[in-house]
């Protein structure tokens, strides 16, 4: 589904996935954890058999505490805070929410409804002008790729039996 969206909603050809380890260490071969080895590893070499760019399982920690993350395209977080902390921490008043694989366009600003904020004169409107934009980027781009590929090149085929 990610794949998918990236190519379709972001128009990114071979897009680029990394995918994130679940436990600490990536598991460390199985010392804290096995779901890497039993779940995470053949789900990414079944993507990659597919034609999917997905790389990983990388610990959390290391990977947004280098520039690895500016590798790739998407990140696939294993759970919510492992992928939202980071992301709110580099663009909370900028930053967009965007949810994959539903069939409208469904973005947000990034650091959600901030309630805390509602009328204190004091919130940036810069996320939610960004998500407003995105939105619009994201559902052109939609009706884009379903118009390039409603009608794919029809076949070709000559009769070279030199019949009748």
């Amino acid at each position: 589904m990610l794949n998918r969206t990236l190519t379709e909603d972001f128009t990114l050809h071979k897009p680029r996935i990394a995918v994130l380890a679940l436990n600490p260490h990536a598991g460390d071969h199985g010392l804290i954890g096995d779901e890497e080895e039993r779940e995470i590893i053949p789900a990414i070499k079944a993507a990659t058999e597919e034609g999917i760019i997905a790389m990983g399982p990388y610990p959390a920690d290391g990977f947004f505490g280098s520039s690895d993350y500016k590798k790739f395209d998407a990140i696939l977080a294993m759970y919510h805070d492992q992928g939202l902390t980071p992301f709110k921490l580099a663009s909370f008043e900028s930053g967009v929410n965007f949810t994959a694989g539903l069939p409208i366009v469904r973005t947000s600003p990034g650091h959600g409804t901030a309630y805390s904020l509602a009328g204190e004169g004091i919130a940036s409107e810069d996320s939610f002008r960004n998500a407003m934009y995105l939105a619009i980027d994201l559902f052109m781009n939609r009706e884009e790729y379903k118009e390039f590929s409603k009608d794919p090149l029809q076949s070709q085929e000559v009769d070279r039996s030199g019949g009748e």
